[in-house]
């Protein structure tokens, strides 16, 4: 339940940012369903799930091997590898039928790894979906 609860706050996550930044997209290429709503649902959820999978599996890898500039920038080059994994989400989506589009990564994709970031951090706060709580 908890799994599928946070790849629910990654689609939402995802639709608040597509929603906030015009250059950022977020759309089912082909008609799963025939209806547009439950497609564009659909992709959403499908996208929140290969982010989190990212998030899951390349992020902390990512994260380790860039630890002595994280530190140099006291932790601000975490947006630069946030915004780096919603770009690897982008090249990963390009391949389903369904997928996220940014136009430019420096000015896009930041703000959308900032505004992805505060929408997860709240509403895990709210759900109580987040990690290390020793539940």
């Amino acid at each position: 339940m908890r799994f599928l609860l946070r790849v629910i706050v990654n689609a939402l996550a995802l639709w608040v940012a597509a929603w906030l930044l015009p250059g950022m997209d977020v759309h089912a290429r082909e008609a799963v369903t025939g209806d547009p709503t439950v497609d564009t649902l659909i992709a959403y959820l499908v996208i929140g799930l290969v982010f989190g999978a990212v998030n899951a599996v390349v992020k902390p890898l990512i994260s380790f091997l860039s630890l002595p500039i994280t530190c140099l920038t006291l932790g601000l080059f975490t947006i630069i590898i946030n915004a780096g994994m919603l770009m690897l989400t982008v090249w990963l989506t390009s391949y389903l039928p369904m997928q996220v589009t940014v136009d430019d990564f420096w000015w896009t994709a930041v703000i959308a790894a900032i505004v992805i970031s505060i929408v997860s951090v709240l509403a895990n706060g709210i759900l109580g979906t987040r990690r290390g709580r020793g539940d």
